[in-house]
């Protein structure tokens, strides 16, 4: 039983991780081909910092993303404070109704947005885009940090003030290092999706993101730049997602508790 077990979850990562081993590898191919191997090189990842079109591209999918997803994590966690100090049946349904854009396909979402901003008048441009990415990734903040909230000592708000400290001054003091590993979550899970967003991008901004991009190249040939660009990003996520894993074991260390991962 263990073997087919190990044998499934083995299945299953090479499901996942296959196809992106695939990319890495042609992404250092000679050939423009993809499925002749002619060589080893790094061309590709040197014309990558040569192409104006995509690095154009990636240097605004990063500026959006940073903005949108900063704005929407102290807009998601405020958001989710104010929720959690409502009644239970109110806060149920704030709660249903601040999902609904993660539930909600974002083709709906993305066509609502751009009709919206053209009734209110707005040019589709880096506000429009930075406005439609924050509407989808509050959700997602709040649902990283309200199981946070649910966590504290209800007393530890009460008590800090008891002891003399400002109502202001107790929530960065106290409540905001208590539930900071669900704000980062939801910050990065933000960051994430705004660069990954292609749908809702299209409708609402004519700004040329990265996800526009590689649509528009794939109407004729997408280039191995491509693929170096993935890799690169692949890589990068990787990094991050240890660097995150080994801060969270010591701090787990530190206090004695199991690691989230």
């Amino acid at each position: 039983m263990k073997k087919l077990s190990r044998f499934y979850i083995g299945l299953v990562l090479a499901f996942l991780y296959l196809p992106i081993l695939v990319l890495i590898v042609f992404s250092f191919n000679a050939s423009k081909s993809r499925n002749v191997w002619a060589g080893f090189t790094l061309d590709w990842y040197k014309e990558l910092f040569s192409n104006e079109v995509i690095i154009s591209s990636l240097i605004s999918t990063l500026i959006v993303a940073v903005i949108a997803s900063l704005i929407a994590t102290v807009l998601g966690t405020a958001a989710a404070v104010g929720i959690y100090s409502m009644k239970k049946t109110p806060r149920n349904i704030i709660l249903n109704i601040s999902y609904l854009p993660i539930i909600n396909p974002e083709i709906v979402t993305g066509v609502s947005l751009m009709m919206l901003f053209l009734f209110l008048g707005f040019k589709r441009d880096y506000t429009t885009l930075i406005m439609a990415h924050i509407t989808f990734c509050v959700p997602y903040v709040i649902l990283n940090v309200m199981p946070k909230l649910r966590q504290l000592n209800p007393n530890l708000f009460e008590a800090a003030q008891d002891l003399g400290c400002h109502p202001m001054k107790a929530f960065f003091r106290v409540i905001l290092p208590e539930i900071m590993p669900g704000v980062l979550s939801g910050m990065l899970i933000s960051f994430t999706y705004s660069v990954d967003d292609f749908v809702i991008s299209y409708f609402t901004s004519d700004i040329q993101t990265l996800p526009i991009t590689i649509y528009s190249m794939t109407r004729r040939r997408v280039s191995p730049e491509i693929n170096a660009l993935s890799a690169i990003i692949f890589v990068v996520v990787l990094l991050v997602l240890i660097v995150m894993n080994l801060a969270d074991a010591r701090r787990a260390k530190r206090m004695n508790v199991p690691a989230r991962y």
